[in-house]
């Protein structure tokens, strides 16, 4: 009878062992305090009227309820970059966070503190859209979304320029490529239906549509008393040579050391020059890289319980354990969420920063462009910030930019 009690107790404890300690719980966001709909798109609008209230909307969210988090910037190790930034009402992340990006390392490899314009690179990806809807007839995606590696590509074929000879904002606070992208858009549907497939007219109309809303990119311009192309400014000054960047992917749909396609919409041209390698590899790289110096153009999905950006939420990306418990966090757990679409392809960040817990794990500081990472004190060192844990960048976060020199060891692994 000893040995049954004994044995009972041992379950009961077990099981109360094994329960969730996180809980989940339904937010009621009032957009009026959400800094997109209350600054940005009021901004924006204001010259429209809206008469309307927006209305509350309703979100599932951890509760996190007598946690503390890392969520102050001055706990963080950081390199070297420039304050965030909002992307506007835009759906170009890629952009923002890769130009960030970019922004460090010329700073990293020259010391030069540079603004590059996000606003080139997104005109001329929207040429190169529209190249690829006409070569294919209408079944390329048309969208604003793109993925980090779009911006190296860019780079690579058009140069690049400072943010003050060309912004793209003509005179507003905030980008919003809503009229312009609807405008485009509907071109080009009206090519496809009438069947009129001449390249170059329907450039320059793209390129019309643009200049309009954006403005027309320069074709040269002065740095210091001397006068470059976007092309020579991106050899010459910033000191970027495009082939000594690197995507890093981690799934197992494709074989791990060997180069792939990230099979995701907005990897609209079909690239296949990401090096996939297992997740302890994946990490292992983020973990060491930014100690050393590097930063990390990083993308994922952002749409989780566990990612709190709410008015008077502290800005953090954590894995509750309703979703899984972190020693469950491996390989297939994350192929299994990125199979069944649980995990998507959402938001290119820029991680700038690192910080050791006492329990041993790491969380990363994340610059962000877009306006959930923006709900808090506009005067806060957080604001345009985001704090992410270890697990949240192993379980959700699928891909990466990085110079080559930081994983040099890892690409001997690979075939050529």
């Amino acid at each position: 009878m000893k040995y049954i009690i004994t044995l009972l107790t041992g379950l009961i404890l077990t099981t109360a062992i094994a329960q969730n300690k996180d809980k989940g719980i339904f937010k009621v966001y009032d957009k009026g305090k959400v800094y997109y709909y209350s600054t940005i798109l009021k901004d924006i609008k204001a010259e429209e009227a809206q008469k309307n209230q927006p209305e509350p909307y309703k979100r599932f969210k951890v509760s996190i309820k007598g946690q503390k988090f890392p969520d102050k910037v001055k706990l963080y190790r950081s390199v070297w970059h420039n304050p965030p930034i909002s992307q506007g009402n835009t759906g170009t992340c890629w952009d923002f966070s890769t130009t960030s990006f970019y922004e460090s390392e010329v700073y990293r490899l020259t010391g030069k503190k540079v603004k590059l314009s996000e606003a080139f690179t997104f005109y001329n990806e929207y040429v190169l859209r529209a190249k690829e809807y006409v070569r294919t007839r209408g079944k390329s995606l048309f969208a604003q979304g793109s993925e980090a590696n779009a911006v190296t590509r860019n780079f690579k074929l058009f140069g690049a320029m400072p943010w003050s000879v060309y912004n793209g904002l003509k005179g507003h606070k905030f980008h919003t490529h809503e009229k312009m992208y609807k405008e485009m858009k509907a071109y080009l549907e009206s090519v496809k239906k009438n069947n009129a497939w001449d390249e170059k007219t329907v450039v320059n109309t793209i390129k019309s549509i643009m200049d309009y809303y954006i403005g027309t990119p320069p074709e040269q311009f002065k740095v210091d008393g001397m006068t470059y192309t976007p092309e020579t400014y991106l050899r010459d000054y910033l000191k970027i040579n495009p082939d000594d960047y690197v995507d890093i992917l981690s799934y197992k749909q494709a074989p791990y050391f060997t180069k792939c396609s990230y099979e995701v919409p907005d990897n609209w041209w079909h690239s296949k020059d990401y090096y996939n390698v297992p997740l302890d590899v994946f990490m292992d790289i983020i973990i060491k890289s930014i100690k050393k110096g590097y930063s990390i153009g990083i993308g994922g999905d952002v749409s989780e319980p566990g990612f709190l950006n709410g008015p008077g939420e502290p800005q953090v990306a954590i894995i509750p354990d309703f979703d899984i418990p972190s020693k469950f966090i491996n390989d297939d757990t994350r192929q299994l969420r990125f199979s069944n679409g649980a995990t998507t392809d959402d938001h290119g960040m820029h991680l700038v920063g690192w910080y050791k817990a006492k329990d041993g794990k790491y969380w990363f500081l994340i610059k962000d462009s877009s306006s959930g990472s923006r709900n808090g004190d506009p005067n806060a060192p957080e604001f345009g910030y985001y704090f992410f844990s270890q697990d949240y960048i192993k379980l959700k976060m699928m891909d990466f930019i990085i110079h080559k020199d930081a994983v040099k060891d890892v690409l001997k692994k690979f075939k050529k």
